[in-house]
């Protein structure tokens, strides 16, 4: 069997992106950990498949898989590769710059800008309102809000606010990002008895003139070069904070996303997405692939 396949990023969060328009795909999770692993696999942060929209109120679906094979609400860096694959292969009319993508979080609105050729060069997506309601996160905390709450674990105390984008983040304060514990801290927060559904792992430092420092441990992934959900979470908590306004642009390793919290409710991200390269791959009849 042979499988045409995209390969993407979002600011070095990247992805394998496949068409699946005639819903004949379904991977196990152990064929999703396959073709993101970087030495057996095409290598990438998670998988994407492009399947028709199941609403009218949308124009296609966006089913997000993390690299352990799980799926997730949503995610910020996928989703504008998602309309980039959608704009730049045609499936968007050349006239339109307005898109809709339905996701397991939720339908997400979507502009975009155009280069000479008519490929996309930004997208701004309105990521929904953010969820503060603890219940709702889904995280074990009583109160109205989880704002910058004690934290316990093996390894210290940390101060957590708890945000919803559609998929649930933990947002740390330090004062050092570069010297941060993201690759200890982050996975005991990520799978701490507190998140039943487990939770990303923001560690953030405040930069001055609304610009904040982030680095991400994400939930089944681990570290990744940016993630676009995280930022807007960031973002909400920094205004929470006070540190910034409704407005930052957050530095992540691959790069820079500008967020806007709207006080009608929504966050906007702003920010490129890349096509690396196409291909064909050959899967073996034993691949858990159905």
């Amino acid at each position: 069997m042979q499988l045409e396949f995209t390969k993407m990023h979002g600011l070095g969060n990247d992805f394998v992106v496949i068409d699946d328009l005639a819903e004949d795909i379904d991977f196990a999770p152990e064929a999703v950990q396959w073709f993101c692993d970087r030495n057996f696999g095409i290598g990438g942060d998670g998988l994407i498949l492009v399947r028709p929209a199941t609403t009218p109120d949308a124009d296609f679906f966006m089913l997000y898989y993390n690299a352990d094979g799980t799926t997730a609400e949503m995610c910020g860096n996928g989703i504008r590769c998602f309309a980039k694959y959608l704009v730049d292969h045609g499936h968007i009319p050349a006239d339109r710059d307005d898109l809709a993508v339905e996701t397991l979080g939720g339908i997400k609105q979507i502009s975009v800008t155009r280069d000479d050729t008519g490929k996309m060069h930004m997208a701004t997506v309105n990521m929904g309102t953010p969820e503060l309601r603890p219940a709702q996160i889904p995280v074990d905390f009583t109160g109205e809000q989880v704002f910058e709450c004690p934290l316990e674990t093996e390894l210290g105390t940390f101060k957590v606010t708890v945000v919803s984008m559609g998929n649930p983040h933990s947002i740390i304060w330090v004062d050092d990002v570069d010297a941060a514990p993201v690759d200890t801290v982050g996975p005991l927060i990520e799978t701490d008895a507190r998140f039943p559904q487990k939770t990303n792992v923001e560690f953030a430092q405040f930069a001055g003139d609304d610009r904040i420092l982030l680095r991400v441990w994400e939930r089944g992934v681990g570290e990744t070069l940016a993630c676009g959900t995280g930022a807007c979470a960031t973002q909400v908590a920094a205004t929470l904070s006070c540190l910034v306004g409704r407005e930052s642009v957050i530095e992540l390793p691959g790069g820079e996303l500008h967020t806007r919290w709207s006080e009608e409710g929504p966050v906007y991200m702003t920010g490129p997405a890349s096509e690396v390269f196409s291909g064909v791959i050959d899967l073996d009849e034993d691949d858990d692939v159905d």
